[in-house]
């Protein structure tokens, strides 16, 4: 049960409206890939749960990523 008035009882979509896919299908301001974003619409709220959580596993990742290649010098 919701306690707060003007909470939404959905998920809202992660998107900010700048879609790119990087080479690995993924949206660059997202983080959801295109198959994700083409089936958010008709998810049921735990699989929208799920993609949030990728999408916090990617973030994660990609931050990891920079930090290993930033430590890096030739």
């Amino acid at each position: 049960m919701n306690n707060r008035q003007n909470e939404p009882l959905f998920t809202r979509s992660p998107c900010i409206g700048v879609c790119a896919l990087d080479e690995k299908d993924i949206c660059i301001a997202c983080r959801r890939s295109a198959v994700e974003i083409g089936e958010w619409g008709v998810m049921s709220e735990p699989q929208k749960a799920e993609v949030m959580e990728l999408i916090v596993q990617r973030i994660r990742q990609e931050r990891e990523e920079k930090l290993n290649q930033a430590g890096k010098t030739d």
